[in-house]
């Protein structure tokens, strides 16, 4: 996954250099805008589990950031920053990678609102965890996150301190990326996630009494970050539903999961070369769907599928909108059947508004 992710960003530096020379700052790149009829707004927490020891730095309790989308009522606020310059520094440093300004990230501009009043409805509103990839930073999932919360839902992103490139606490600390130096399994990782996910659930559910349905929950991510949401929902039966983009599972499923569980895979990720997804879909006992886009990367279920792209060098056959555009689209379907209970046709089978995603039917 760490290799993953370092081919990704050396295409970024490639594409950079492309466009510009050396030190040059690149332009401006907007994020696709939210397709649901509200603005959004966000909020930052920190959160501390005195209850826990940190597991990668444990001289003290595990500390969390998180981001925190909803509908908005106005769009009043500052634009939330994407990354702050530090932590574009740090993520470009850790892979040696100079062909563009430290700042470089800096220049990504969101949709959300800080602070903007919650929208007023009459029943409290679905909530969708988010968990990001190995290194990958929360604001990483900042499209999906975007749009479900411009749809309704209430969107929390979880930083996983030490295991993202740079997570910064609101006393000006901050914790780079730990386990991308080795020596931690996946199956570690994992099940620290799921607590780090369990743990944010308590307080976000205790924080937001009046805005969230405690009965109406899904957990997802990228890469391990989908991996860590099926963990949490086989200890955590809070969690309604869940999905993976293109995470692996590690380890594979042992017990059956009878929620609903979506599979989203990239390039030709497929049964029988997926052996921990072709053993975990068995366990899958309830709803499950495996969709599969031969065109998409595996980083381009996060924001990287436009980020490339804007810097010059796309990373697929698809452009990077259409991908954002996919991923939007059957995500806010998954959570609208599951969490809202309305039909969606989009997933009976294949589309024709998307022949790039395959419904792959594994054997039982």
């Amino acid at each position: 996954m760490v290799r993953t992710f370092m081919t990704v960003i050396a295409g970024v530096v490639a594409a950079a250099a492309l466009v510009a020379p050396a030190g040059a700052s690149p332009g401006e790149l907007v994020l696709p805008a939210p397709t649901g009829h509200h603005p959004v707004g966000w909020h930052r927490l920190h959160l501390v589990d005195q209850d826990r020891t940190d597991p990668w730095v444990p001289t003290g309790p595990r500390e969390l950031m998180v981001s925190v989308w909803y509908p908005a009522a106005t769009a009043r606020g500052d634009r939330v920053p994407y990354a702050s310059a530090e932590e574009s520094r740090l993520l470009l440093e850790q892979y040696g990678i100079t062909d563009v300004p430290p700042d470089a990230l800096t220049r990504v501009r969101t949709h959300a609102r800080a602070g903007a009043p919650p929208l007023r409805t009459p029943r409290r509103l679905p909530l969708v965890v988010l968990s990001p990839g190995l290194a990958f930073p929360r604001w990483t999932l900042t499209t999906p996150a975007e749009d479900l919360a411009s749809r309704g839902y209430v969107v929390v992103g979880v930083d996983h301190t030490y295991e993202g490139a740079a997570v910064t606490f609101p006393d000006g600390r901050v914790a780079e990326c730990v386990v991308c130096e080795g020596g931690a399994s996946g199956a570690a990782i994992t099940a620290s996630r799921a607590l780090d996910i369990s743990f944010v659930l308590d307080r976000v559910l205790a924080r937001y009494r009046n805005l969230v349905d405690p009965h109406r929950i899904a957990a997802g991510g990228h890469s391990i970050g989908g991996a860590a949401a099926g963990a949490t929902m086989l200890a955590d039966p809070r969690v309604d539903a869940g999905f993976n983009l293109d995470g692996s599972f590690q380890p594979a499923f042992t017990r059956d999961l009878p929620r609903p569980f979506l599979l989203v895979s990239a390039e030709d990720r497929s049964p029988g070369n997926r052996p921990d997804w072709d053993q975990t879909w068995p366990r899958l006992t309830g709803w499950r769907h495996w969709l599969q886009v031969p065109d998409m990367q595996h980083a381009s279920a996060s924001d990287a599928a436009v980020i490339v792209e804007w810097l010059g060098l796309p990373a697929q056959p698809l452009p990077g909108t259409r991908v954002v555009e996919i991923i939007r689209t059957y995500l806010a379907a998954f959570a609208d059947l599951h969490l809202r209970h309305r039909p969606q046709p989009l997933l009976d089978g294949p589309s024709p508004r998307f022949p790039e995603v395959r419904f792959v039917s594994p054997a039982r």
